[in-house]
């Protein structure tokens, strides 16, 4: 009975699908390289807190390995190393290599640099109550409750009157003020409490503490806004009229951490998308390729993908078209025959909140990154459900090569739902699927992932470029 028992054991185990825990399947050498690429997305996470600070940081990095710009009309030759740079908000790194792009297409990993954050109006400052304050429009789905009595820094640009570009970068130094969104205490928050949680703060009170200093020569009631002017003025050549041309925005003003005794995970704002931009980057930095691979790190995903800069932009499409006219290609041949991976964060199964998962369908922590065969809401409304043959292909890829994967939808079914650019690649006759890493309080201040899924996520996509 006992040997019969152990084969049906041994039988069930072969048949049967079970998620794993990548610490645990990694050796002692995989887990340090596990550690070891993690510190470099920390860097990486640090230094890139807005689209155009990602930008300039993939940029860099690009630069470092040797990618050299790309411009349209530009000729291109088998292993050429460019990156194409969109109005300074968004980047394609690609490699050329050398199978035919009419048979073999491009391998394309396709993650955004956007992330949710508190931007300042077009004309932000106010004086009341002994404060100076900037008027704030959040950017993207936050929880607005979250987003208050937090540090937070002041990033972005200003175009002067005069057409100088001024940058801004205030709050992440420890030498560097930070500012503040201020709420109601307990002892007179009755009221505010009995609210639903997406009335607790509203939108207009989401506005940020900028100062505090009266100038006694000043008009009364404008004493302290005198005071930020005159120092805006002095510091950056600013006037209040410069608001009006201007992209600031309020981030919070931590770095990025290890969580833990054992430092398994990474606390940090905008992991979302980041920890898939990064990844997606440091594949194609890395890992030659016969095949030609980009990594298109684009912008406003977090807003509908719209705009000059997000994945609806005709600019990407045009790119590839670009790339294929430089190698004698038939763009439309091109397309049918390309592939991707539209790398984006999924929802990581929550033990707080289990109410709104459907557990075998959910990501786990730490057992590797997550393909999503569609997303949408409701009936996958708004989705890209990707074919069985296109997800049977991918899953040889990782399998060939020893990747430690899951599968997962965004929550039980009409609990919520959530949408990624995968949908905008497959309208060009792309096939794609979603691949991407789970996150503990996803478009929260400061969002959790583990080091295992980030490092995963990479070796995911070295393997997609193979």
């Amino acid at each position: 009975m006992a040997n019969k028992q152990e084969k049906a054991k041994e039988r069930y185990d072969e048949l049967a699908y079970v998620k794993k825990n990548y610490f645990e399947e990694a050796s002692k050498k995989e887990r340090k390289e596990i550690y070891t690429y993690a510190e470099g997305y920390k860097a990486f996470l640090d230094a890139a807190k807005t689209e155009r600070e990602a930008c300039d940081a993939a940029v860099a990095l690009a630069q470092q390995k040797g990618f050299t710009e790309y411009h349209f009309g530009d000729p291109l030759v088998t292993g050429d190393k460019k990156y194409f740079i969109n109005r300074g908000k968004s980047v394609v790194v690609f490699r050329v290599g050398t199978r035919d792009l009419e048979t073999d297409g491009m391998r394309i990993i396709a993650s955004h640099i956007d992330a949710p954050r508190v931007d300042i109006k077009q004309v932000p400052l106010y004086e009341e109550g002994g404060m100076c304050y900037l008027k704030t429009h959040y950017y993207g789905g936050i929880k607005k409750y979250q987003w208050t009595a937090i540090p937070l820094a002041l990033h972005g640009v200003v175009i002067l009157k005069d057409g100088t570009k001024v940058e801004l970068k205030i709050g992440e130094s420890s030498k560097d003020p930070v500012f503040y969104i201020d709420d109601l205490l307990p002892h007179l928050g009755g009221e505010q409490m009995a609210k639903t949680g997406g009335k607790i703060i509203e939108g207009e009170q989401l506005n940020v503490v900028v100062g505090g200093m009266p100038c006694a020569d000043a008009e009364a009631g404008k004493r302290i806004k005198y005071t930020v002017l005159d120092y805006l003025n002095k510091e950056y050549g600013m006037c209040e009229e410069d608001f009006l041309s201007a992209e600031l925005c309020a981030v919070p003003a931590y770095p990025a951490r290890d969580v833990g005794f054992d430092r398994a995970f990474i606390g940090a704002y905008g992991h979302d998308d980041r920890v898939c931009a990064y990844p997606a980057l440091t594949a194609v930095l890395d890992q030659e390729s016969e095949h030609t691979v980009l990594a298109m790190l684009v912008d406003k995903e977090e807003i509908g993908s719209e705009g000059t800069t997000g994945m609806q932009s005709k600019i990407y499409e045009d790119l590839m078209e670009e790339i294929s006219v430089a190698l004698g290609a038939n763009f439309r041949k091109v397309r049918y025959a390309s592939k991707c991976l539209s790398s984006d964060v999924t929802a990581a199964y929550d033990p707080n909140f289990p109410g709104v998962f459907e557990k075998l369908n959910s990501a786990l922590v730490s057992c590797g990154t997550c393909m999503s065969k569609f997303t949408g809401s409701r009936g996958k409304s708004g989705s890209n459900d990707a074919s069985a043959e296109f997800v049977a292909e991918v899953r040889r890829m990782f399998d060939k090569e020893g990747v430690i994967w899951q599968t997962a939808e965004l929550g039980k079914v009409d609990a919520g739902g959530g949408g990624t650019v995968a949908k905008f690649l497959a309208n060009l006759n792309i096939d794609t699927v979603d691949l991407g890493v789970p996150v503990i309080s996803m478009h929260s201040p400061w969002e959790l992932i583990s080091k295992a899924d980030l490092y995963s996520n990479y070796l995911a996509f070295v393997a997609f470029m193979k």
